[in-house]
């Protein structure tokens, strides 16, 4: 066993982590922790590679091995999925104080992480995609589905003041996936909701809730704030992506000591298939189907049935994976992990075994997750480990299974 040097110890470390500890619970809950090790026994990844122990972490932070902490791979090798803290007696928030070390104490993230952040920052979205660009891709999405809907007056509204729906994108959806652009407002228009989105701030996305930037978390949700307010709307909905939803709905109230309405569009869409609002055929989407949850949606911000409900309803053969819903594993990409390049693609793959293992004994020929880091995860995944199926997001398979209603039915939802 390796020797631990008590000159070298730091009996301030702990108490400052918890100083810098940004959450909307209690920071001192670090204090608790009991050395049971429910910690590790909860973690999935540990053991299925290096640097993968959560109690071995804590007790360095709590015994003030700042040096060693500071040093170690587990602040980045770390999804942060939550699994620790969910089997946990004294409900020890360790993704959070991963988080916490990883923005306060001088660090940088491998790979590209911080430049997506500071893109998102200086540009308003972290691709860096145009206001142009922005406006052509929904205008062409907007052609695209007048076509598909046979509707000249449908529209992808943009700063339309009074809508009740402000809907914020993944960045993704604008740059290299129009058709999701295209995917969602066929189900907006079919659902007849008054919606918009803005032209100034609309990327949901929140790398620094992976960073730890408390300072650039700010700036970004405060951006949404604005938009909420200036466009007077009632609700802002967040586009099938995992951690921008936490970081919008967690996020308001840690980093803004807000609290407006923010839901997610799968909740949205569940309300509507429940309210029969949009109707479905299952018997266009025939394939085996399973279903991925996403860690920032369903473990830590309990949006847990909806999903399983919208796709009951829009699939005809849909299964589990196990676990599942709250005790699902992580898919191994969350935690910015995807964003750190080379050094950190052996732990992302080392995890995605798991996760392959799980779907390869469901026999699903499409893997559903609404969330975006997710889905890039599975796709590197599922051409490791050379599987058959591919990844679908919950508003293809909605969009799929969509009967477009009558002129005379839409007229009714108004």
């Amino acid at each position: 066993m390796e020797a631990i040097a008590a000159s070298k110890l730091d009996p301030t470390f702990m108490s400052e982590v918890v100083s810098k500890f940004r959450t909307d619970k209690e920071p001192t809950d670090l204090y608790n922790c009991l050395t049971c090790g429910m910690c590790s026994a909860g973690c999935p990844y540990n053991g299925v590679h290096d640097h993968a122990d959560p109690r071995k972490f804590i007790r360095q932070v709590a015994l003030g091995m700042r040096d060693e902490v500071l040093a170690s791979t587990f602040i980045w090798a770390c999804t942060m999925c939550g699994r620790c803290t969910f089997h946990c007696p004294m409900n020890v928030d360790i993704a959070g104080l991963v988080r916490t070390i990883r923005g306060n104490f001088g660090l940088r993230a491998p790979g590209f992480l911080q430049d997506v952040v500071d893109a998102q920052i200086r540009t308003g979205n972290q691709m860096e995609v145009t206001t142009e660009e922005y406006l052509e891709t929904l205008e062409w999405m907007e052609e695209e589905l007048q076509q598909e809907v046979g509707d000249p007056n449908a529209r992808i509204p943009v700063d339309q003041e009074g809508a009740e729906f402000l809907f914020m994108w993944d960045p993704r959806e604008i740059k290299y996936y129009p058709q999701d652009v295209q995917s969602i407002a066929k189900i907006m228009w079919a659902a007849g909701a008054s919606w918009t989105v803005s032209s100034r701030w609309w990327d949901a996305t929140h790398y620094a809730l992976f960073n730890g930037d408390d300072e650039a978390s700010t700036v970004m949700v405060r951006r949404t704030m604005e938009e909420f307010e200036r466009l007077k709307v009632k609700e802002v909905v967040i586009t099938e992506c995992g951690h921008a939803f936490r970081a919008q709905r967690w996020g308001r109230k840690v980093w803004l000591n807000a609290d407006y309405p923010v839901r997610s569009f799968v909740q949205l869409q569940a309300e509507w298939i429940r309210e029969g609002r949009i109707k479905l055929d299952r018997t266009r989407n025939t394939e085996r189907v399973t279903f991925h949850d996403p860690c920032n949606l369903v473990r830590k911000e309990g949006v847990v049935e909806e999903p399983r409900y919208c796709l009951q309803q829009a699939v005809m053969d849909f299964v589990e994976m196990w676990p599942n819903r709250q005790y699902n594993y992580c898919c191994g990409g969350g935690g910015g992990l995807l964003a750190m390049g080379k050094d950190i693609y052996p732990y992302r793959m080392a995890k995605g075994k798991l996760k392959a293992e799980q779907i390869k004994a469901t026999g699903a020929k499409i893997v559903v997750t609404p969330c975006h880091n997710c889905y890039d995860q599975l796709n590197d995944i599922i051409k490791y480990y050379k599987l058959d199926c591919k990844v679908n997001h919950i508003h293809h398979l909605v969009s799929n299974a969509l009967i477009l209603p009558s002129k005379a039915e839409r007229e009714q939802l108004k």
